[in-house]
This record gives structure tokens, sequence and C-alpha cells, in this order.
């Protein structure tokens, strides 16, 4: 197979995204812990104070087994973080639901990420603007 040249440009910009995300990881972490949380906790209250969902869902958006899931959710509701209730589309399903302490201690762990916001806070709005346009065509 013959070797194919990456231009300097592309393996630097490989290089900073993921320096990037493995200092967003790096802070998520601190954060959750933080908040006596994994940060595997962390991230699935962060998505259900988005809007409750199955088990399932969760572990399609997170990328990881739905059992996963379910051992998650179940030391969050013993924290009294999540509750699960029935999906009012399918009373069969069970979603998983931040409790009103879940939304707050969310919203407290989204507020104590800094990694992110301040260095975008140095960005322009057009900026900004450019660089989500990038990222979202980066992703399809």
């Amino acid at each position: 197979m013959p070797s194919r040249r990456v231009d300097p440009l592309t393996v630097e910009v490989v290089e900073l995204i993921g320096t990037v995300v493995a200092r967003y990881h790096e802070e998520y972490e601190h954060a959750a812990a933080s908040h006596q949380l994994t940060g595997a906790q962390a991230r699935v209250l962060n998505l259900l104070s988005l809007e409750p969902m199955a088990m399932r869902k969760i572990a399609q958006k997170l990328k990881c087994e739905p059992s996963n899931i379910t051992g998650i959710v179940d030391r969050l509701e013993t924290r009294g973080l999540v509750e699960r209730r029935p999906d009012p589309a399918d009373r069969r399903v069970k979603l998983a639901a931040p409790t009103d302490e879940g939304l707050q201690t969310a919203d407290r762990l989204r507020e104590s990420l800094d990694f992110a916001r301040e260095p975008l806070a140095g960005l322009s709005t057009q900026e900004r603007t450019v660089l989500r346009d990038l990222l979202r065509r980066m992703l399809g």
C-alpha cells in the first residue's frame, strides 16, 4: 500500500483537536469529582438535564452499553439526582429524568467548566460562528 503524505498543517490541526479534547475531559472529570460524581455520572446527568430519556437512548447518545447506563442511573437515583418515570408515549418504557436537585447539580457542573468557556470568550461572535460551522462540517 503506498504511503500517503499528510501535510504538516493537517497533522497540527489533528494534534490540537486531540489536545483540546484531552483537556476538556480532564476538566470534566475534575468538575464531576468536585460534585462527588464520576465523569460518566456527570455526562448522564448533563444529558438528562436537557430532556428525560430512556436508557437505550442515553446509551446511544453516549455510545455505550445500556447495561452500563442502568448502573449509572441507579447510582444517580440513590443520590436523589435522577428518578425513573413512565414514558407518556409508551407506558411500558421508563424514562430517566433529573430531579430538581439533579437539575441544580447539572447547572453547577456546567458553570464550573471554564476550560472551553474562557478561551471561547476571547473569540468574537463571528469567530465562534465560523468555528462552530467548521466543526459541524467536520462532523458531517
